[in-house]
């Protein structure tokens, strides 16, 4: 099935590229292809039509993970006009190509300087900025509250407490927690909240930036720490044969109990066990330093090679718009970056709200360091968490790539 889907994903690539020369055409490529983003972009285009009944849109949906791969060469042949991706590095590596539009005219004519003011960091290389940060969202453990009532058990708030809660849940026959990595990048939050909570934010941006060796005893701490979990069998089984979608049922069905992800899962919550739901910040392991968290934040770009420039500026400035961010935001159950569009009124963005108000904060392991230390270092926490004892080979072996892809000398 995945060969077919990445045949059919090449097939809708290569039809797309003849697509972009319709001149005239508004053409964009999104990779919200999960049921309620893409159900809210669907509608936000429509409405973007009819405010600009002139421009005709072709508007076009990917799956994830087929377009990370396609939108590298969609960029450098023939691009769409607008482009979905995310803020930071992965941005950052595009707009060092010289591959996106500057849209700093749209930032100063609109005074999205304010108005974006918590994402203009991460939109911004050179003084300059390169795009459109539409939503962010909190991660955090969101898990089973009748399991833990059942169990006996509470919130985890430091990391003895996590460890007792997973061992009564294995004890009980529930896993503890459901997780699936075939696509690499859910291994990698796991990665990012030991490292950010054992050594701190600041040290996990400066590994990030390839100024700390994977060798190094701090990092070596992370994944002692990371076996806490993984040897006691506290993951799913199998976990590398399921992407983050399919173990999902585990979680909704009752066999696992928790889920460390990103709030784009509350949409797809099934009715029978939403009210069941609950959510907690990522334990504490070291009082000492700070707390940081993840708040990944999607953006919107015009290609540097984008035929209609001008009308792919009209939808940018349309979804910088407070009345927008705030509408799309509350059909996906995530936060708007629009300093003036408020947030639905939802128990999990509260809470996530609220966390992310009092914390330092990441975009995510593979949008904070380069793109291809990202790849291989998923790979290796992929492979950590089904052979922990390879960890020195891991470490190793990420160090190495750390040196020749930040060209580390010595």
């Amino acid at each position: 099935m995945s060969f077919i889907r990445s045949l059919m994903g090449g097939l809708a690539a290569s039809a797309l590229i003849s697509a972009t020369a319709m001149a005239g055409t508004l053409v964009i490529n999104s990779d919200q292809a999960d049921p309620a983003p893409k159900k809210a972009f669907d509608e936000l285009v429509e409405e973007f039509k009819q405010e600009n009944p002139d421009i005709e849109i072709q508007f076009n949906t990917f799956e994830k993970e087929s377009y990370k791969t396609a939108i590298r060469n969609w960029l450098t042949s023939e691009p769409p006009d607008v482009v979905y991706w995310y803020a930071g590095n992965r941005m950052k590596t595009f707009v060092d190509r010289g591959l996106l539009e500057d849209v700093s005219d749209l930032w100063d004519k609109d005074d999205l300087h304010t108005k974006l003011a918590p994402a203009r960091s991460s939109m911004t290389i050179d003084g300059k900025q390169w795009g459109i940060p539409y939503t962010y969202y909190q991660w955090g453990v969101y898990y089973r509250k009748d399991i833990f009532a059942k169990a006996g058990l509470e919130e985890p708030k430091t990391w003895d407490e996590f460890l007792a809660v997973n061992a009564k849940l294995k004890a009980d026959g529930v896993t503890p927690i459901a997780i699936g990595t075939k696509f690499l990048w859910t291994a990698a939050g796991w990665f990012d909240y030991i490292n950010m909570r054992v050594n701190g934010l600041d040290f996990h941006i400066e590994l990030m930036d390839g100024k700390v060796p994977y060798t190094d005893e701090r990092v070596r701490a992370v994944f002692e720490k990371w076996k806490e979990l993984v040897e006691p069998g506290y993951y799913l089984e199998n976990h590398a044969s399921y992407s983050w979608q399919e173990a999902q049922p585990f979680l909704y069905n009752g066999s696992a109990a928790m889920y460390l992800i990103g709030n784009f899962i509350t949409p797809n919550f099934p009715d029978e066990v939403r009210d069941q739901m609950g959510f907690f910040q990522f334990p504490i392991i070291n009082e000492a330093v700070g707390i940081g968290e993840d708040a990944p934040t999607d953006t919107i770009h015009i290609p540097a090679k984008a035929k209609n420039k001008e009308d792919a500026r009209k939808f940018l400035a349309y979804l910088a718009r407070a009345d927008v961010q705030e509408r799309f935001n509350e059909a996906i159950l995530q936060l708007p970056v629009h300093i003036d569009a408020k947030a639905k009124d939802d128990p999990f963005l509260n809470i996530g709200a609220e966390m992310l108000s009092k914390a330092g904060t990441a975009q995510f392991y593979d949008r904070d360091t380069r793109p291809e230390m990202a790849k291989i270092g998923m790979k290796g926490f992929q492979e950590f968490m089904v052979k922990p004892d390879r960890m020195d080979k891991i470490l190793e072996r990420l160090e190495k790539a750390r040196k020749r892809i930040f060209k580390v000398k010595g």
